[in-house]
């Protein structure tokens, strides 16, 4: 299957009348990852086609899902992933109280930590690995992710991800010997789906992946929101950036240890948008002002390499990012990100497909600013609690 050079832009799109590049940027959360599945449903519904895709560990699979697939197969493909995956549930969660959802869910989880999630992991039985025993790197793990390879290269095509003129994506992963953060790219034509694979590597769940010589762990150990990545290679141009976080770096006090791990969970990989778009703001200014006392020069005291250097800095342009939040508590159950019960599944995506329309629906980006402006953060009012507790 060969990619379509044509971009897939709608001209008469009343949600994008300036013509926006749209990226979207998605964290890392295992099992919650299915509220990000429910906010491209609504975005591919309403005809607003990512141009770029940032994506970390389960915000990376569901990335390369999208951008992997036709315009007319990403949603069927993002649906066919999160079906294989949830895991099927003994009562139907519909109809039971609270308490009978809650006890279903802890003997799902415990079923998925014994025998894996199918398409995704597999427990290595018998390997030294739980007894402290030396083992290859590859196998350094309680569980085996080539399920995962072998999904990817069913419902991806690596082909049409590849070729120019298409989404383009990346995924974000850590180099196990150097600390480095990696940004695979697909404008480098040579994304697999190992590249995936490694930004879903979280020791010492999952182990390193090996991409040519250098092995790799998941990218949320380094930042699990890739909005830096974002940032730092902000082409000229106002861009509306959709941001799906699945941790709440907000919080009650725990009191229990599973409240505290759950706690600490969501503290490790919660969003740190706040400090990189107050950076980018402040490098944005600054860049303004340049400009402003460039501008001030007389002609004489102005040269081409003075214009390039400013050129080179970037120009006046509005970053306008809608952030999306998970806001299930799924009972402060620390292991949450590993609950692929079918009925939290399908309770997160429509979580996602809903606030997503609340974000449409509000369309905060399409308000006039001041030229100056370097970053609007459009946030959802807060909705009450429903489904998860």
């Amino acid at each position: 299957m060969q990619s379509d050079s044509t971009p897939e832009i709608n001209t008469d799109n009343k949600l994008n009348p300036r013509k926006l590049r749209i990226v979207l940027v998605l964290q890392g959360g295992g099992a919650l990852g299915a509220y990000q599945a429910g906010v491209y449903q609504a975005l591919h519904e309403h005809d607003l086609v990512p141009d770029w895709i940032v994506g970390t560990s389960i915000g990376a699979v569901n990335a390369a899902l999208i951008a992997g697939n036709e315009k007319a197969n990403r949603l069927q493909r993002v649906k066919a992933f999160w079906d294989l995956t949830a895991h099927h549930d003994a009562l139907d969660m519909a109809t039971v109280g609270d308490r009978q959802r809650r006890a279903n869910i802890w003997l799902n989880t415990l079923d998925s930590f014994v025998r894996g999630i199918p398409g995704f992991f597999l427990p290595r039985w018998f390997s030294g690995f739980a007894m402290g025993l030396p083992v290859a790197p590859e196998q350094a793990s309680f569980y085996d992710t080539l399920p995962l390879r072998d999904t990817l290269e069913q419902l991806v095509d690596f082909d049409y991800l590849n070729a120019p003129g298409g989404m383009r994506l990346t995924v974000n992963a850590v180099n196990v010997c150097t600390g480095e953060l990696a940004h695979f790219d697909s404008l480098a034509g040579d994304l697999c789906a190992d590249h995936v694979r490694a930004s879903c590597s979280l020791p010492p769940a999952f182990a390193a992946t090996r991409v040519g010589e250098d092995l790799y762990w998941d990218g949320g150990l380094y930042s699990n929101t890739p909005l830096e990545s974002v940032l730092k290679e902000l082409p000229p141009g106002d861009t509306l950036c959709f941001m799906v976080d699945l941790w709440s770096a907000q919080g009650h006090a725990p009191a229990t240890l599973d409240e505290v791990q759950t706690r600490q969970k969501d503290v490790m990989f919660a969003s740190r948008s706040k400090r990189h778009i107050a950076d980018y703001v402040s490098t944005h200014e600054l860049q303004r002002k340049l400009r402003e006392l460039h501008a001030r020069l007389p002609a004489s005291a102005r040269t081409p390499d003075d214009a390039a250097a400013l050129a080179a800095l970037g120009c006046d342009s509005t970053l306008h990012i809608v952030r999306l939040a998970y806001t299930g508590h799924d009972w402060h159950m620390a292991a949450k990100d590993v609950n692929f019960s079918k009925g939290s599944i399908e309770w997160r995506w429509d979580q996602g497909y809903r606030h997503a329309l609340r974000a449409l629906g509000h369309a905060g980006w399409l308000a006039e600013v001041s030229e100056d402006t370097a970053v609007v953060v459009h946030e959802l009012p807060e909705v009450e609690a429903a489904g998860l507790s």
